[in-house]
């Protein structure tokens, strides 16, 4: 699926203004009039970034953002005002937007964020497909597998485990073995890598 900027702005002639610049750069642009609008259009973790103006009626740049955060979509986000502070921009980023620009704005300088925020969306989807492989992974393992595994990513040896557990260290052993197998690690460094991307 290719990318799209979603352009998130009440203004009719920033709107076009903006899918202009962005089209006319070969991006795919799909434009809102407002908040409501764009969250009923936007699927679940559609590739792209959003350029959302702040001040909206209705429904603010804020709004949309904690709207799209309590659903747990992840897309970048570049607010995009007229009424900027240092303190609105500071609140911003603080809840995960990746930009925060004052209109008027270089055409040449919103192609190069949005560009920028393309390519972290690509990381952002490249990270989601890594984790939700490892936990898949670690969804195989059995209980006293799981068990054996978390208790080993603390430094624990088989002997302390086997303490812990109540069983054998030859049984800590063969689970390990299996532990390290199903998880694809070459290493006790790359199962605690892993295992950070795991449910605990």
């Amino acid at each position: 699926m290719s990318s799209t900027v979603f352009v998130v702005d009440d203004d009719a002639a920033m709107r076009d203004a903006l899918s202009q610049l962005l089209e006319a750069a070969g991006l795919q642009v799909e434009s809102h009039s407002g908040g409501p609008d764009f969250l009923a259009a936007y699927g679940e973790n559609r590739p792209g970034c959003v350029l959302l103006d702040m001040a909206m009626p209705g429904m603010t740049g804020f709004e949309v953002q904690a709207a799209l955060k309590s659903r747990g979509l992840a897309i970048p986000i570049l607010f995009l005002t007229g009424h900027g502070d240092i303190p609105m921009a500071v609140r911003a980023v603080q809840a995960g937007a990746v930009d925060f620009l004052e209109k008027p704005i270089k055409g040449a300088v919103l192609l190069e964020r949005v560009q920028r925020a393309l390519k972290l969306d690509e990381e952002w989807h490249q990270l989601r497909c890594q984790t939700e492989a490892i936990q898949q992974r670690h969804a195989r393992l059995s209980q006293r597998e799981r068990e054996v595994m978390a208790l080993a990513v603390t430094g624990l040896t088989s002997k302390e485990i086997a303490r812990q557990l109540g069983i054998s260290p030859r049984t800590v052993e063969v689970h390990r073995t299996h532990v390290m197998h199903k998880m694809d690690a070459a290493n006790l460094a790359e199962l605690v890598t892993l295992a950070a991307c795991c449910p605990s």
